[in-house]
């Protein structure tokens, strides 16, 4: 696989990192350790902490899985709120799980989940940066992982296992790597936050981020 690298100065070296990226592969979290050298504590879907091998891959990468059903996100504030405030840097992917099910083209993002942006507004962390990050696949191979009925077997909560077809499995072969523009998430914005308006503060951010990874995988 060959991998480059784009506007790795604007990588925080002092702040809390949270890094916030489009879904393609499940390369993606790998792909993202090696660019920022440094370990990230990745948020993943649930039925990828239950599935043989998957499991496996988890726990080796050092990303925390989120729980079942109602629990999904009280776990994801819980684990991530704790890992950050120990200064280590976690990775969302706010697309969720919908690309590893409806493969889009490479430059196509998903709808973004807002969860990080509330999690960056309420986990009390100084210093705290979002730092968007785009994964342009130039070339690659696309392929099946297994059936959604399998997925359905560990994980019967998850919607996008409902209907029929394959997870996917697809492997970069040329693909790059850029960084946005970090968004420093300070007293400001958690005034915002805390006042009537804190469900506008946190889609502004949500589009912030997504606007960023769409402009960069135009390029």
């Amino acid at each position: 696989m060959s991998v480059t690298l784009h506007h790795l100065d604007r990588i925080p070296t002092k702040n809390s990192l949270l890094i916030v990226s489009n879904h393609r592969s499940l390369l993606d979290a790998p792909l993202l350790m090696s660019a920022i050298s440094r370990p990230v504590r990745f948020v993943c879907h649930h039925y990828m902490s239950q599935v043989p091998l998957l499991q496996q891959a988890v726990a080796l990468m050092g990303a925390f899985p989120l729980e079942a059903d109602q629990r999904r996100q009280s776990s994801f504030f819980q684990q991530s709120a704790r890992f950050l405030q120990a200064n280590q840097v976690v990775g969302v992917f706010p697309e969720g799980a919908d690309p590893m099910v409806r493969v889009n083209a490479p430059q196509q993002l998903s709808p973004f989940h807002r969860g990080f942006a509330h999690l960056a507004l309420r986990v009390p962390v100084d210093g705290l940066a979002i730092l968007p990050v785009a994964i342009a696949s130039r070339e690659e191979k696309q392929g099946k992982l297994a059936p959604l009925a399998l997925f359905r077997r560990f994980d019967p909560s998850e919607a996008l296992f409902q209907s029929g077809g394959w997870h996917s499995a697809i492997l970069y072969r040329h693909v790059d790597v850029l960084f946005g523009h970090p968004l420093l998430i300070d007293e400001s914005w958690r005034s915002r936050y805390r006042g009537s308006s804190g469900a506008t503060v946190a889609r502004e951010i949500t589009q912030n981020c997504r606007s960023q990874i769409a402009e960069m995988l135009a390029q």
